[in-house]
C-alpha cells in the first residue's frame, strides 16, 4: 500500500503556493514510513503472507517460453460482432499482447470467419478442420492463443485435445501479463483473486478427466470428501483469505484518501486505454523525474499519485491508473476494484486517447463502458476532460470532436491550455470559491492563506499595514479562516 509523505518548504510573504512540494513514496512497509495510526498496525499484512498467496498459486499459462499460434474468430453478425473495429486490427492487438511478454513470440496467425461463436467449437466443421491441420503443420508451436474474451472449460478442453498444445484466451494472456508486471502487495493480491475463476475451470476439467478414469468421485481416505470437494474447499479458503487481505488494504487506502481530502488537494484521475500515454502526460504535467513511461501494454498496474500545480498555483494530485483493454471479462475488472475505487472519489477524470491509433474510436467506447460498469458518479462522467494525445503522429491533425483538447504529452504541446481547462473544471467540481480578502499583515492571516488555500495575487498597502489577497479556497478552509480571523 502507498504512504504519502508531505514535505513543506518554508514560505515567506509574497511567495506562491508552488513553493510547496509534495513528495510521495511507494512503501511496502519499509522502516520509517508514515504511520496511519492504530488501524494501520492492526491491518498490517506481512510480505510473506502476500508472497505465499501469489507465488504458490500456479500460473495459468505455465512457466517458460512460448511460441504462439494466434487464432482470431471473425464474427460475421450477431451480438458478438465488433462493429467499431476490424479483424485485422484486433489481430494486431493480440500480437501486441504476446509481444509484451518476455521470451514469448508469435510464429503464425490466422483469421477465420465464424457464424457460431457461442458454440463449443466456435468454428464450423470445415473451418475447424482447416485450422487444426494448419496448426499441426506449423513447426515449434507450444501454445495457441484464441483471441476471444473467455473460452469455456469445455472449449478449452476440446481444443487442447485436438491441437495437442496449451490453449489460451485473452483473459489468461492478459492475466499473465499482469502477473509478470506485479510489484506491490495490492497488485499481487488482485491478480491472485482474478486467477481463482481460471483455477476453478481447470479443476473441473481435471476432475472430469479423472471421472472418465473412474477416480474423480472417489472419497479421500478418512476425510469423507471427494477429491473435487477437497479441491473446491481449498480454493474457497484461498479466495476468502485473498478477499480478507484486500479488504484490509482497502481500509488503509480509505485512510490515505481521507488524509488527502483533509489537506484539501483536488484529485484528478488520469484514465485511458492501455499504452495511450497516461504516464507520459502525468510526467509532463508534474515534472516528476521518477516516472519512467514505457511503450508497453499494462506497464501500470497500481494507482500512483503525483503532485502538480495549475496556472493559479493550486496544487492538485494526478492519479495514474491501470489501462483498459477491449473484450475483458467483468471478473478481471472486478478483481481490480480496490485499485479503481480511487477513481470514484476523485474530483475530475481526464480521459487520454491515443488519437494516432487506428482504433481510437473503439478504444474510447471501451473505456467509457468500463467507467459505467464501475458505477462512476454522474457528476464525474458528465465532466470528463477528453484529451487527444499523440497529435504529433497525425498528419494535419484536425479535432474531430467538440471540447476535445489536442496535445502531445511527449513533446509537451498543448499542456498550458489543458491546465487552464482542468483548473476551471476543478473549481466547478470542488465548489471552491475565488475570493478577495483584506488581511492584517501584522497577523498570521497571510501565511495561513498560503498554507491552506491557493493565493493568486497580493496587493500590499504599506501605509495601512494590510494587503488585499485574491485566493481560491474551499468551503471547509474558508470556514476555518473565518473562525480564526473574522470573529468580530
Amino acid at each position: 500500500m502507498r504512504c504519502f509523505r508531505l514535505t513543506h518548504f518554508p514560505v515567506t510573504r509574497g511567495f506562491s503556493l508552488s513553493a510547496y512540494q509534495l513528495k510521495f513514496r511507494e512503501d511496502n512497509h519499509t522502516p520509517g514510513h508514515e504511520s496511519l495510526g492504530g488501524e494501520e498496525e492492526e491491518d498490517y499484512i506481512d510480505d510473506g503472507e502476500i508472497d505465499d498467496l501469489f507465488q504458490h498459486q500456479i500460473p495459468m499459462v505455465g512457466e517458460g517460453d512460448h511460441r504462439i499460434f494466434i487464432v482470431h474468430p471473425d464474427v460475421k453478425w450477431g451480438s458478438r460482432k465488433q462493429y467499431l473495429t476490424t479483424a485485422n486490427l484486433m489481430m494486431a492487438e493480440a500480437v501486441g499482447l504476446v509481444n509484451t511478454l518476455q521470451n514469448w513470440s508469435v510464429i503464425d496467425t490466422i483469421i477465420l470467419s465464424t457464424k457460431t461463436p457461442e458454440k463449443k467449437m466456435i468454428f464450423g466443421k470445415g473451418n475447424f478442420q482447416t485450422l487444426t491441420e494448419r496448426i499441426r503443420r506449423t513447426p515449434g508451436v507450444t501454445a495457441v492463443f484464441v483471441n476471444v474474451e473467455r473460452l469455456s472449460p469445455a472449449s478449452e478442453k476440446e481444443f487442447e485435445e485436438a491441437w495437442g498444445v496449451k490453449v489460451f484466451d485473452r483473459y489468461s494472456v492478459v492475466l499473465h501479463i499482469f502477473r509478470c508486471n506485479a510489484r506491490t502487495k495490492e497488485a499481487k493480491l488482485q491478480i491472485s483473486l482474478a486467477e481463482i475463476p481460471l483455477l476453478r475451470s481447470r479443476l473441473r476439467n481435471e476432475v472430469a478427466n479423472l471421472d472418465q478414469q473412474g477416480g474423480g468421485s472417489r472419497y479421500i481416505m478418512g476425510s469423507g470428501e471427494t477429491l473435487m470437494e477437497v479441491q473446491q474447499r481449498v480454493l474457497q479458503e484461498r479466495e476468502l483469505k485473498i478477499c480478507s487481505a484486500l479488504e484490509r488494504l482497502r481500509r488503509k487506502r480509505h485512510l490515505l484518501r481521507s488524509h488527502r481530502k483533509h489537506r484539501d488537494f483536488p484529485i484528478i484521475s488520469v484514465m485511458g486505454y492501455t499504452n495511450c500515454g497516461k504516464t507520459t502526460l502525468i510526467k509532463a504535467l508534474t515534472g516528476d523525474a521518477a516516472l519512467q513511461p514505457r511503450d508497453q501494454l499494462f506497464a501500470t498496474l497500481d494507482v500512483t499519485v503525483h503532485a502538480g500545480t495549475l496556472p493559479s498555483h493550486m496544487t492538485v494530485l494526478y492519479v495514474d491508473t491501470i489501462g483498459f483493454l477491449s473484450q475483458l471479462p467483468h471478473q478481471l475488472i472486478d478483481s481490480f476494484s480496490a485499485t479503481l475505487d480511487d477513481v470514484t472519489h476523485s474530483d475530475l477524470i481526464i480521459h487520454v486517447r491515443d488519437i494516432s491509433h487506428p482504433e481510437t474510436v473503439n478504444q474510447k467506447e471501451n473505456v467509457l463502458n468500463v467507467l459505467m460498469n464501475l458505477q462512476i458518479p454522474d457528476r464525474l462522467m458528465s465532466s470528463i476532460v477528453e484529451v487527444h494525445n499523440k497529435i504529433d503522429l497525425v498528419d494535419s491533425y484536425e479535432p474531430s470532436e467538440p471540447n476535445s483538447l489536442p496535445i502531445s504529452a511527449l513533446r509537451e504541446q498543448g499542456l498550458e491550455h489543458l491546465k487552464t481547462v482542468v483548473e476551471e473544471a476543478i473549481v466547478r467540481s470542488t465548489g471552491k470559491q475565488v475570493l478577495t480578502l483584506t488581511v492584517d499583515l501584522s497577523s498570521s492571516q497571510l501565511s495561513w492563506l498560503y498554507k491552506e488555500a491557493t493565493v493568486q495575487e497580493v496587493d500590499v498597502n504599506p501605509d495601512e499595514g494590510s494587503a488585499v489577497v485574491k485566493v481560491i479556497i474551499g468551503a471547509a478552509a474558508y470556514g476555518r479562516y473565518r473562525k480564526m480571523f473574522q470573529r468580530s
